[in-house]
């Protein structure tokens, strides 16, 4: 063994100087990570001491089931934890199903990083979508029930209106404040105490400036609030929901967000565009092929808590590898075959090739009939 590695209980090779996937406890890991910090990666944003992440619940389990399943090879490890000592986001390609999105819940699951802050990506997705959003038209909405609320001979109105904002709304931010809420790009940038993790999912199918207009705010670790900030003179702190949760429970000061430790930020690509050189400076880039032999077996281990040695799993995972060689399929079509044979569903051998081209359809390539 290598003096630079240690073993894992799996007899995996485990290297000293990685945080994700590393040697020692949590809390040791999350020690050497935040030792690590360059000093060009360094930010100023100052915790607000009322304010945690959601540490349990729904959301957190999900985190947990999806990232525990997650078999990261070492040539992946090397390059995550790359990403994390240099607090830069990670941009990871390859075709879909191989496991992109999983990577991101695996690092927050592996590290106790709470629930992962996921942004999917459209053709329509503006850079401000991730970073809050304001409901303008329920304000208005809201302002117009208050005035009819007011006028004479309206208790049934007047009961709607206190029923949606209930206690009295002041002017300016206060009554902003409502109806503005971080989306999981600004809340990812809170200043917290451990890193978020925020999955920014199918970046190349946004605007084609999209990327560009993700540098500042990767550069800076910080964004403006401009509602805010206009009357930060009259309302210098302010309390608004995150992406976590409607309720106001951060305060943001004179309009401004600034992290404290830069969020882990995965960028997953189908490789369906190019990006432009200065984005692609400002990322460690990470191409996941797909799964080999064994990294199959050991996701039906950990997926499914079966041993893939045995019957129907070692049949199933050879015809994967065979069609794999026909056209592109995902990980999860696997699972879905093997799921099928365990409950009983197509045990007839003679339904055997219908069963291979319904739960394993080539994603590329012509479909076998």
């Amino acid at each position: 063994m290598n003096a630079s590695q240690d073993t894992a209980q799996d007899g995996s090779a485990v290297k000293h100087w990685w945080i994700y996937q590393g040697p020692g406890s949590r809390t040791q890991r999350l020690e050497r990570l935040s030792g690590s910090l360059p000093p060009w990666r360094r930010f100023t944003g100052v915790q607000d001491p009322d304010y945690r992440p959601p540490a349990s619940g729904a959301a957190w389990e999900e985190t947990r089931r999806r990232g525990l399943g997650y078999v990261p090879d070492d040539s992946e490890t090397d390059v995550v934890n790359t990403a994390l000592y240099l607090r830069r986001p990670l941009l990871v390609t390859g075709k879909p199903g191989v496991g992109k999105s999983t990577l991101a819940y695996s690092i927050a699951a592996d590290l106790g990083l709470g629930p992962v802050l996921r942004w999917p990506i459209t053709s329509r997705t503006a850079v401000r979508d991730g970073l809050y959003q304001y409901d303008a038209i329920g304000r208005l909405h809201d302002a117009n029930l208050r005035q009819l609320a007011a006028a004479p001979g309206s208790p049934s109105i007047r009961g709607v209106a206190r029923s949606r904002r209930p206690g009295r709304v002041s002017s300016g931010a206060a009554s902003i404040a409502p109806y503005l809420r971080l989306g999981p790009l600004g809340t990812a940038l809170l200043p917290q105490e451990q890193p978020r993790v925020l999955l920014i999912d199918e970046i190349d199918k946004g605007d084609i400036d999209l990327p560009g207009d993700l540098l500042t705010v990767f550069e800076d670790g910080s964004f403006e609030i401009p509602e805010l900030a206009r009357a930060a003179a009259h309302h210098p702190h302010v309390r608004i929901g995150t992406q976590d949760s409607p309720d106001p429970h951060v305060r943001v000061e004179r309009g401004q967000v600034q992290c404290g430790t830069f969020p882990v930020i995965i960028l997953t690509s189908n490789g369906e565009r190019d990006f432009p050189p200065p984005f692609l400076r400002r990322c460690i880039r990470l191409h996941i092929g797909p799964p080999e032999k064994e990294k199959l077996e050991e996701i039906v281990r950990r997926r499914l808590n079966v041993s893939p040695t045995e019957e129907p799993c070692r049949d199933l995972i050879q015809k994967f590898l065979d069609r794999q060689a026909d056209g592109d399929l995902a990980t999860d079509q696997l699972l879905n075959a093997i799921q099928l044979r365990l409950s009983g569903a197509w045990p007839d051998p003679s339904d055997y090739g219908r069963l291979l081209n319904i739960a394993m359809q080539q994603l590329t390539g012509a479909p076998r009939q």
